[in-house]
């Protein structure tokens, strides 16, 4: 019996979807949030906090006029959940420290238990509290 073969249109559509899909959390896209202080702006979208994901991630993009831009991220990034625990970032993928425009992914290991919230919280150099960005996932 001969498989039936998906059309070149059909698979290039399917993987599309599956990149579009990615950026999803529970069924729906969740918004970037800006923080500005101090001079300087940092950005925090989720990329890809999905059931089941092997990394958690989300594009963080840091720029300013006045200071250089030397922030550590993977040591100064924590994720919590809404049950309270936290943990560091993993890995930074992107601009090294210096300058005056970063940007970049931030990975973190899936929360466990599943949350209904997640706060990203990045404590900049010189800054008595850290910046937060909170998002509701059902």
């Amino acid at each position: 019996m001969r498989r039936p073969r998906l059309s070149t249109a059909l698979v290039f559509g399917l993987a599309i979807a599956g990149v579009a899909a990615s950026g999803l959390a529970f069924g729906r896209e969740l918004a970037e949030q800006t923080s500005r202080e101090k001079g300087v702006t940092v950005r925090a979208k989720p990329v890809d906090v999905a059931p089941g994901a092997k990394a958690w991630t989300f594009e963080i993009v840091l720029e300013t006029h006045s200071v250089e831009l030397t922030d550590d991220l993977p040591r100064t990034a924590t994720l919590a959940g809404a049950s309270g625990g936290t943990q560091s970032a993993s890995a930074w993928e992107g601009d090294p420290p210096g300058g005056h425009h970063r940007k970049g992914v931030l990975r973190f290991a899936p929360l466990a238990p599943q949350s209904d919230a997640l706060v990203l919280r990045i404590q900049r150099p010189g800054e008595s509290a850290p910046r937060s960005f909170r998002w509701t996932l059902k």
